[in-house]
């Protein structure tokens, strides 16, 4: 490569559109130094080379459960082809959670997948690689693209799940509201994390069972019949001894907005798109709120059906 050996800002010549076989390459912007954040770069593919079928792509919603699964096979995949070369520069995409959300990290369009990534241009001190750039983008490259984006290399039926999946969830959050319900968890549903920092399920966790009380059933468009927990609008006091899974029941609500993935155990626990977590707030300003379902007969004879305060306690907060 004719830019080996020279110094690092070099590199800004290789900033434009590269055609490749499968793909283009562009090369938006280019890190100043080897220090400094990496490259930006997109991948753009048409659709009829990835030739992931219509069925997957004709709707908002699958597209998004579409990209979001490409985007988690693009950085397992560059995982792969780094691990223990070290003749490699760094290529790096979005690091997916389990929730199944727009991301921005692989754009469908009507004719185009585009994978937006970044790559460390390699360096030795500030003195260009450049033959390990060029292995990086010209042969690294193009494998992880062709295993990433290319519907005849990636797992077929896994991504056939996870629209249906998808599908199947906003289902269910559109029946929510129908049938005057703000959340539902399913049954067999493992809320509990390995810890408080991890989104993984707890293993041998003991999975959700609804009370019989609170029992209803949800017909998919998939076929399948969901029972599980309906919870109803208005309010619902949860009362149990400590340790019995409370919080984690809450936290599990609290993440239902989003949709997940299969296998994390929280794939069936659904919540009203709009509904947001509300904890107490020492010191917090309210303005003319009715607490009196909580509290009532405030010193001072306070009105709680129009309640006022800069600086809430805890209990009103």
């Amino acid at each position: 490569m004719s830019l080996d050996g020279q110094k690092y800002g070099a590199y800004k010549r290789t900033k434009g559109i590269y055609q490749f076989k499968q793909f283009q390459l562009s090369i938006d912007h280019v890190q100043v130094d080897p220090f400094a954040p990496p490259s930006k770069m997109r991948v753009i593919m048409s659709r009829q080379k990835a030739g992931i079928p219509e069925t997957l792509l004709d709707s908002k919603l699958k597209r998004v459960a579409i990209s979001d699964y490409l985007t988690r096979v693009f950085h397992q995949s560059i995982q792969k082809a780094i691990y223990g070369d070290k003749n490699i520069g760094g290529i790096y995409i979005d690091h997916c959670g389990p929730e199944i959300i727009k991301r921005t990290s692989v754009v469908i369009s009507d004719k185009h997948i585009e994978a937006r990534i970044e790559v460390g241009l390699p360096a030795k001190g500030r003195t260009i690689l450049g033959k390990v750039a060029a292995y990086t983008l010209s042969k690294v490259l193009p494998n992880i693209v062709e295993h990433s984006l290319r519907y005849q290399h990636l797992n077929q039926s896994r991504m056939h799940q996870q629209v249906e999946l998808m599908v199947d969830q906003e289902d269910i959050r559109h029946q929510l509201a129908e049938r005057h319900l703000v959340a539902f968890v399913a049954n067999g549903s493992i809320l509990p994390r390995q810890s408080g920092v991890s989104d993984r399920p707890m293993a041998q966790a003991i999975a959700f069972q609804s009370p019989p009380q609170f029992e209803i059933e949800f017909k998919l468009p998939s076929g399948k019949l969901m029972k599980g927990m309906g919870i109803p609008e208005g309010i619902t006091l949860i009362v149990v001894g400590g340790y019995h899974g409370k919080s984690t029941l809450l936290e599990a609500l609290e993440r239902g907005v989003y949709n997940h993935i299969a296998g994390d155990g929280r794939e069936y626990v659904i919540t009203n798109q709009d509904a947001m977590k509300i904890r107490a707030e020492d010191g917090r300003s309210i303005n003319n709120v009715n607490i009196q379902p909580f509290i009532d007969h405030l010193p001072g004879k306070k009105d709680t059906t129009h309640f006022s305060t800069e600086n809430a306690s805890g209990s009103t907060s």
